[in-house]
């Protein structure tokens, strides 16, 4: 190849670096990203997972799949682009999983869980169904778990689907370890009751008790597939902070279809930057940032 082609991220890293040449640059900046490449990447993260990625993004997607290059030992994003492409199983799920941004923390807008415990105490010792949609690392389920363990006066019918597209996560929320520090915004008596302190070389770290993992199932899903594995309806679904990675069309095709499982009767949690009023015909706000079906 004639000459370097240099990212404008190349170049200010560079600037960072007193040698001046690129020996003196990370490994991670040894792979030219050209616009063409990171249209093309844009375009299949959109088709494979429905992720609007920005404009801006483009010094994340270099940080984030340059690793990927490394791991197989490929000498460009060409050359690694072609093999999302063509279908290799590993590396779409390696794609999806590298550009999926996972935010999540315990009780994470706690007025949710509120109203999840307020409704739970009025339902009596019916089954109770509830689907988290983007998992990521499971502290979104485990918290829906510990409230619902809290409010039921029998959770002998409780029963939580956690899915995420990204399977790394997955993998984690399955673990269910998590730092000490993480564990900050979970009340005392709920770490006392639901999670075990490490000791020794696990000092520093907790782990989730059997009983709140066992109402808890983890599993891959992507919400843009054509068939979701999901069988009956959902008394609350948590759809929370997802939608802001689609457009309006992706959004309201996502919706409609979780509208069709969600019982009549059910909520809907969104994330607090989340509004919905392309979606008047399906749902109804009931609350912060909490909707219902509409009619």
């Amino acid at each position: 190849m004639e000459g370097i082609l240099r990212t404008q991220q190349e170049k200010s890293v560079e600037r960072r670096f007193s040698g001046g040449g690129f020996a003196s640059l990370p490994d991670a900046f040894h792979y030219p990203l050209t616009d063409d490449d990171f249209a093309r990447v844009r375009g299949l993260i959109y088709r494979m997972a429905g992720i609007s990625l920005a404009p801006g993004k483009f010094d994340m997607v270099y940080s984030r799949l340059a690793r990927r290059l490394r791991v197989r030992g490929l000498e460009s994003f060409a050359q690694y682009l072609r093999l999302v492409e063509l279908g290799d199983e590993e590396e779409s799920e390696a794609f999806i999983n590298a550009l999926t941004t996972n935010m999540t923390s315990f009780f994470r807008e706690p007025h949710h869980f509120r109203m999840l415990a307020e409704r739970l105490a009025k339902r009596g010792g019916r089954p109770v169904s509830i689907w988290s949609c983007a998992s990521s690392s499971g502290e979104e389920p485990y918290s829906i778990a510990m409230t619902a363990l809290e409010a039921l006066d029998d959770p002998s019918g409780l029963d939580i689907l956690a899915s995420d597209i990204d399977t790394a996560v997955l993998a984690k929320a399955r673990q269910g370890i998590y730092p000490i520090d993480q564990l900050a915004k979970v009340p005392l008596h709920l770490r006392k009751r639901f999670f075990m302190r490490g000791e020794g070389k696990n000092d520093g770290f907790a782990r989730v008790k059997e009983e709140l993992r066992q109402p808890v199932t983890f599993r891959r899903l992507n919400l843009l597939d054509e068939k979701w594995p999901i069988h009956g309806k959902f008394d609350f679904v948590f759809c929370r902070n997802v939608m802001i990675y689609f457009d309006r069309e992706t959004q309201h095709a996502i919706l409609k279809r979780i509208a069709r499982v969600l019982n009549p009767d059910g909520l809907l949690f969104v994330g607090h930057s989340e509004s919905f009023h392309h979606t008047q015909e399906l749902f109804k706000l009931c609350g912060t940032t909490a909707y219902t079906l509409r009619g």
